[in-house]
């Protein structure tokens, strides 16, 4: 009879024990570029918080939108101004960290006669729709005194292209200059076909951050889910500072599969950094700027303290002891 309780009881607490080992399953929206490493090796590291994050790529920030509107994504990683697009249109997020810095460049064909910025007049500039390089760029252009548009007229015209396609028309000459993110732009360089102009980091906005953002859904009704993942987010961007080898071995080897070296990595992270946080006083000043220049196409910009919840992040810090 004992044993057969025994048995009884081992066959109830088996599921049970089962259910409690099962991860809990976290979407991610990310981007392929250096800066968005950190973000990336979570997939790797955040086995430990009983968590399994199931990545996809996407070709720029504002596609993600759709997919966290549909349910599809929980949690992603893109430029400040995609987000604020976003929460301004009606998507329901929360930024709940600040993930990157910097990871821009202005850069001009080596045969271009491009050599400041006033010498745009009359070029073609490529940049990516939608992307935090549009608005920096046009920071920078109104802050030299130079008019642009995407039609004939004016100083500078504007050619849209995506992030994967800048350096093959910078390469071809079928553009004059580029603003472009990183690896890509140091990778330009590196081959010999551009040369830096500027870092577009300048104007009040100064260098940008790049957000990490939660549906609402996450943070108000799996607080503990959201918990553990921003203490793995933590301790992932930590081991990435921590330990820079470890950051260009997965960043060029497993993200980019050897299509970048590592010189280009190196390059790459001199002009960004692996960050935590961000302010409500440079998501407000991004907003004005997207709002002046029309990037984004917001139905109403929203202010930073409606949707910037950075609890999660002060929690995780605290108890990991990060500053």
């Amino acid at each position: 009879m004992i044993r057969l309780a025994a048995v009884a009881a081992i066959a109830i607490a088996s599921p049970l024990a089962t259910q409690a080992q099962t991860p809990d399953v976290v979407r991610l929206g990310n981007l392929k570029f250096a800066h968005y490493g950190a973000v990336s090796y979570m997939k790797e590291s955040c086995g430990k918080y009983n968590l399994k994050v199931e990545e996809r790529m996407f070709p720029k920030g504002p596609d993600i939108m759709p997919a966290m509107v549909a349910g599809e994504i929980d949690i992603a990683a893109l430029a400040s101004d995609g987000a604020i697009s976003g929460r301004a249109n009606g998507v329901p997020i929360y930024t709940v960290a600040g993930f990157a810095k910097g990871g821009a460049r202005i850069v001009a064909g080596v045969d271009s006669g491009i050599k400041t910025m006033a010498d745009m007049k009359g070029k073609k500039v490529g940049v990516t729709r939608g992307g935090a390089q549009e608005l920096l760029l046009y920071a920078e252009l109104e802050k030299a005194g130079i008019s642009w548009s995407d039609k004939p007229g004016k100083d500078v015209q504007i050619v849209f292209l995506a992030f994967a396609d800048l350096n093959q028309a910078l390469a071809a000459k079928q553009i004059d200059a580029m603003c472009q993110s990183e690896p890509q732009s140091s990778q330009a360089i590196n081959k010999k076909f551009g040369i830096e102009i500027m870092k577009p980091y300048t104007t009040k906005m100064g260098e940008p951050v790049r957000l990490l953002v939660m549906t609402e859904k996450m943070y108000g009704e799996k607080k503990d889910v959201a918990q553990r993942l921003m203490k793995c987010f933590v301790e992932t961007t930590a081991l990435f500072n921590s330990n820079p080898q470890l950051a260009e071995k997965y960043v060029t080897e497993q993200m980019f599969k050897g299509q970048i070296s590592g010189q280009d990595f190196k390059d790459a992270m001199d002009n960004a950094d692996y960050t935590y946080d961000v302010t409500l006083e440079h998501i407000d000043i991004t907003t004005d700027f997207m709002n002046k220049y029309g990037v984004g196409r917001m139905a109403k910009p929203p202010k930073a303290a409606e949707w910037v919840k950075l609890d999660l992040l002060q929690k995780a810090k605290a108890e990991l002891k990060v500053k």
